[in-house]
């Protein structure tokens, strides 16, 4: 495991999960009775689950202590919180906005919604995935995949294994799929999808590299993701999963396209810039 690090971490992200999963989704497909939610939450925290055991493995006590910090890692400058507060927002609002009846069909904006919002926020940050997530994609696999495979495709090769993580989720409703639903939907939903994950791994990367490699930044920016779909896309009567998933594609793709443009595809990333210690004590 030490020799394979990467192979052995994604090995065991997908595992776990996927195993993890499997009642939520026998109770989609009426085969369980019953709700299986919490284990849709669990799942969430297979990449989180690798990344502690990889290290524990790779660098033990030291390493873990690292990753806590990196978790813990939040001071970077204003420009970047504005951005993962309120840009990426803002980017997917635009893409639902400027779908045909993206904008007439909104509804219900309440002051409530607003006030609850850091709230949600907070709720989605620990409990909505990206927690679980990016303690792994962030914090163990692209400070080792940008080093090997150079940033653009380091980060290229993580969005694809980041979208087939997903690739359960086309089972159930939270993407699209669940009972009644055949292999057209899927065909329809994932290709979209993964473009809007890859596009959104280009930003993530470029966010990640300029705060220090913090994992807190990358949980915070996925949650700023996350919470749209919670909170906002209920009140778009026409949007659907698939409606969604061309909005991320729309508001991520531009901006992917142009940081790959203005960083000439090193998306912030400096060659010998400081990795992770159980990094450093792989490579030696």
């Amino acid at each position: 495991m030490r020799q394979h690090a990467l192979f052995s971490y994604f090995l065991l992200a997908y595992v776990i999960s996927w195993i993890m999963f499997i009642p939520y989704v026998l109770a989609e497909w009426g085969i369980l009775q019953g709700n299986y939610t919490i284990f849709y939450i669990f799942h969430t925290f297979g990449p989180a689950l690798a990344a502690i055991v990889m290290t524990a493995i790779i660098a033990g006590q030291t390493g873990l202590h690292e990753l806590r910090q990196r978790v813990r890692q939040w001071r970077a400058p204003g420009n970047w919180y504005l951005f993962m507060l309120a840009g990426i927002p803002a980017l997917i609002l635009l893409g639902i906005i400027v779908q045909p009846g993206g904008l007439a069909s909104f509804h219900n904006l309440t002051p409530l919604i607003l006030v609850s919002y850091p709230f949600y926020l907070v709720a989605t940050f620990f409990g909505g995935g990206p927690l679980g997530e990016e303690v792994g994609w962030r914090g163990f696999a692209l400070p080792r995949m940008q080093p090997r495979y150079g940033p653009l495709w380091g980060t290229i090769f993580l969005g694809i294994l980041w979208s087939c993580w997903h690739l359960p989720d086309f089972l159930t409703a939270s993407k699209g799929g669940g009972l009644g639903t055949g292999f057209a939907t899927f065909l329809t939903n994932f290709p979209v999808f993964m473009l809007a994950v890859l596009a959104l791994s280009i930003m993530m990367a470029w966010i990640f590299n300029h705060t220090g490699g913090s994992i807190f930044t990358a949980i915070l920016a996925h949650a700023s993701v996350n919470i749209v779909e919670v909170l906002l896309i209920p009140r778009y009567l026409t949007m659907d999963e698939s409606s969604l998933h061309r909005a991320l594609l729309i508001g991520f793709g531009v901006p992917a396209l142009l940081i790959l443009i203005l960083t000439r595809g090193q998306l912030g990333y400096q060659p010998g810039q400081k990795q992770p210690l159980s990094s450093e004590m792989l490579e030696t």
